[in-house]
């Protein structure tokens, strides 16, 4: 299966499709997480914004690629929306954010903060979609926020302020998925995807020529690059597929498999292992943020129900 093959899931979805549709989110966030391991593993001898260009210029590629095969080129106008603007705008701070701090933290503590973005797009909806939120959401949203807390532990010796970094490119995540939301039905994913990448590719390379902090590359560096650009392409086809394959209730959850992932190739690779505050933390984190996915679903189906 590609990318450029544009279905819709069915009315009605089988066990075996969700099951499907389940292994292709666990591998779209094993696809992210590796991405994230190879850039981890550059050990901060390149510029954070030289990264996001040289990545990002062979990820537009591979997309590029797509968007020709797939018979999209021709409407690229479609692309043309004030909402994906944005989506880039917030889609290139998480970016930047999010590998700025990745050079500093561990691998799965990082991983783990990231598990709070499900809870604080609630929170967006709430405030600026207008989305109905009880007080069991709430009170989860808050243990969860609190569970957070824990990971990054402000005021403790072992606290370190990348972790600041990535807690505020979650807010700029979130609003990137506000604003898909809100982006026109006839905009095609791949299109959407596609924007973004060149988007983010050109402010790694505005930011490079402005600062001047271009450095020499070598092979090894150029290969790691473009093997993470190639599995950062293998989470966005895969997670794609997972969402118009499966229904969002038996999918979602299996968002959460990229701590797990996290984890264990932390430790296979760099010998970390998170130690009992992290870990309860993100114990915390995803039982809230599956309570909150439970509970807007229910939500959602008694509204539906009430509408009918």
């Amino acid at each position: 299966m590609f990318l450029l093959k544009h279905f819709s899931p069915l009315p009605y979805m089988t066990t075996n499709e969700n099951v499907l549709a389940s292994l292709y989110m666990m591998l779209s966030m094993l696809g992210f997480v590796l991405n994230d391991l190879l850039i981890k593993s550059l050990h901060g001898s390149l510029p954070i914004s030289q990264v996001i260009w040289i990545r990002g210029v062979i990820l537009s590629l591979i997309l590029l690629v797509l968007v020709w095969h797939s018979g999209l080129l021709a409407e690229w106008r479609k692309a043309l929306v004030p909402g994906l603007a944005f989506r880039a705008f917030f889609e290139g701070g998480a970016t930047l954010l999010f590998l700025s701090a990745l050079i500093h933290l561990p691998f799965a503590n990082i991983t783990a903060i990231l598990q709070a973005l499900p809870l604080v797009v609630t929170i967006g909806a709430a405030i600026f979609l207008g989305e109905q939120v009880g007080w069991r959401r709430w009170l989860a949203i808050a243990v969860g926020l609190a569970g957070v807390l824990l990971i990054i532990r402000p005021g403790m010796g072992d606290f370190h302020s990348a972790s600041l970094l990535v807690a505020v490119s979650v807010l700029f995540a979130a609003a990137r998925d506000l604003v898909t939301r809100r982006l026109p039905a006839n905009v095609p994913s791949l299109l959407v995807t596609g924007f973004s990448a060149l988007a983010v590719m050109c402010l790694g390379m505005v930011i490079t020529l402005f600062k001047g902090s271009w450095l020499p590359m070598t092979f090894q560096q150029i290969s790691t690059l473009a093997i993470a650009a190639f599995f950062l392409f293998f989470g966005y086809h895969f997670i794609i597929l997972a969402m118009r394959s499966g229904e969002i209730a038996y999918v979602v959850p299996y968002r959460y498999t990229s701590l797990l992932w996290a984890i264990g190739l932390a430790y296979v690779f760099f010998n970390e292992v998170p130690d009992s505050l992290t870990l309860i933390g993100s114990a915390i984190v995803v039982s809230m943020g599956l309570y909150t996915l439970f509970r807007e679903l229910r939500a959602s189906r008694q509204a539906n129900s009430d509408n009918r």
